[in-house]
């Protein structure tokens, strides 16, 4: 079976809260992406480069995989390091 990647995505740079962030997603990978020549785009004839499952828990992403017997791995979350700002701050030093 393809290998596939499990992890939880990242904000994106047009939020500043954590909005759709809470589900885990399983991705299979791309083996032969090529160059479409007529619009320059990539393309893969490979159907499993479209599926994105997505898994409200880490858990059941797993379980998904090795009922599957999908290869996969598991990218987990970087910890956000919290800067706990206050308005005041900026008039005390």
């Amino acid at each position: 079976m393809k290998k596939a990647k499990i992890y939880k995505p990242n904000k994106t740079a047009m939020q500043s809260g954590l909005g759709k962030t809470d589900k885990w997603i399983l991705e299979f990978e791309v083996d032969d992406p090529t160059k479409n020549p007529l619009m320059g785009w990539e393309s893969s004839s490979d159907t499993y480069s479209e599926l994105k499952l997505e898994f409200s828990t880490k858990e059941l992403a797993i379980n998904y995989a090795k009922k599957k017997k999908i290869d996969f791995e598991l990218i987990e979350p970087k910890k956000r390091k919290i800067v706990k700002k206050s308005y005041t701050d900026n008039f005390l030093n």
